[in-house]
């Protein structure tokens, strides 16, 4: 058994609907006591009290740093390491400028692997224990993900991308092909461990309606698998996908026609989306992944947290690297209340941390398993110095609260304020 000691903050409800200080519990003492035969959590509570009760176990103790679960990415492009913090585009620029031709290498598995390593490397000394991640057409670069992932006991999602128009030669797949290599992926890496496989179309103008259909048939055959895709990112997009989808009611409508729309479904960006979107993807149970370094850098968008929310929707977060300017979910927390501000609904810190545990967690339908500080969750933790530079720890000395103590390291801290990173209860 292993006791980590220092604050440790959990959360039983979702602030949004709870308030945050009736969802979460705050402990200026407190520990995590660990199986480290499982890699879960036996026992939060107050440190004094663990001590007594857990006289034998290891204790590693972090001070006044503040332990939460290990923050969950739910949108990312591993295969766009590479070409983070690209310089000038909008997103069909962006992907034939920058995007398809470093997505063209992944057929070379060492070179996939060796992207995929540095990507783990940089999410993991941020703090980021679980990622939700497109692939590239290539199985190789499905293989080296999950493989790097397994290496370091890491809970992740991924898939295999799937392009049969509107994308270079050499990034195309077929209907069937994607399929095929798809179903072959499932059965190789879904359910491996701590591995889960997401059913990937990359957004309906790369892909036809044949293609749609044969993801939308292997879903039915593997509803346990989770779908992800993007909608609704930017204007010009959406008025080129109804362009080639000229039946459909809007952009929402196409995957729904293709078995591609209900609980499982992972819609990255819904930035422009209609009433009727809005309640129908609602009444599907897709979760919606909010993006907001992305949406800031390429340009496109503001997305509606407090209105979507308050519709209830099922909403995670997610740093969208490449298009992402940062693989910090601090980062990414810090441009979600810049976003609610220029909305003129600004997140409450309580709100913008949750979103990156344990809303995520529920998002990509893993609410019960991680992203939370309680007795038989997996023990993928975070632990942050909330005074890791001057500027934020002057800052912090005036808090009142914890919240006002965390909120400077959401808005400047990164990988600096990230004390240590647990993964399955071992330190990484």
């Amino acid at each position: 058994m292993k006791l980590i000691l220092g604050q440790t903050l959990s959360f039983f409800a979702d602030p949004f609907e709870a308030g945050p200080d009736e969802a979460a519990l705050w402990d200026r003492r407190g520990g995590v006591v660990v199986d480290d035969t499982t890699g879960t959590i036996v026992e939060v509570g107050p440190a004094d009290a663990l001590r007594r009760v857990w006289q034998n176990a290891e204790v590693v103790d972090h001070g006044d740093a503040l332990i939460l679960p290990g923050f969950i990415d739910a949108h990312a492009h591993y295969p766009q390491t590479g070409i983070i913090a690209s310089w000038g585009k909008r997103l069909i620029d962006w992907l034939d400028t920058y995007t398809f031709p470093e997505e063209a290498r992944f057929g070379d598995p060492g070179y996939a692997a060796e992207i995929a390593a540095r990507y783990f490397d940089l999410v993991l000394s941020n703090g980021t224990t679980t990622t939700v991640s497109f692939c590239t057409i290539h199985p190789e670069s499905v293989g080296a993900y999950f493989a790097e992932a397994q290496k370091r006991g890491m809970r992740v999602v991924g898939g295999k991308t799937c392009m049969d128009r509107n994308a270079p030669d050499d990034l195309r797949d077929t209907a069937q092909s994607a399929q095929d290599d798809s179903k072959r992926l499932i059965d190789r890496w879904h359910g491996q461990g701590r591995l889960s496989y997401a059913i990937t179309p990359r957004f309906a103008p790369t892909s036809t309606p044949e293609q749609l259909e044969a993801l939308g048939a292997l879903w039915a055959e593997h509803p346990d698998c989770l779908m992800q895709t993007h909608l609704s990112e930017q204007t010009e997009e959406i008025e080129w996908v109804m362009g080639m989808f000229p039946e459909a009611t809007d952009y929402t409508d196409i995957y729904d026609r293709f078995g591609l729309l209900r609980e499982g479904a992972l819609m990255g960006h819904a930035i422009h989306l209609s009433t009727r979107e809005r309640d129908r993807l609602r009444e599907a149970g897709a979760s919606l992944v909010h993006c907001p370094t992305s949406n800031t850098f390429i340009g496109s968008g503001l997305f509606d947290m407090a209105g979507l929310k308050a519709e209830g929707h099922r909403i995670g977060l997610a740093t969208d690297t490449g298009g992402g300017s940062s693989f910090s979910m601090l980062r990414t927390m810090a441009a979600a209340y810049e976003v609610g501000q220029l909305r003129g609904a600004p997140l409450h810190p309580a709100e913008l941390l949750w979103l990156a545990t344990a809303g995520s967690a529920n998002a990509i339908g893993m609410g019960g398993t991680i992203g939370t500080l309680a007795p038989d969750y997996e023990a993928d933790l975070v632990v942050l110095d909330l005074a890791s530079t001057p500027a934020i720890e002057q800052r912090a000395a005036r808090a009142d609260s914890i919240w006002e103590q965390l909120f400077p390291t959401i808005m400047m801290g990164d990988d600096r304020a990230v004390t240590a990173t647990y993964v399955g209860g071992q330190r990484v």
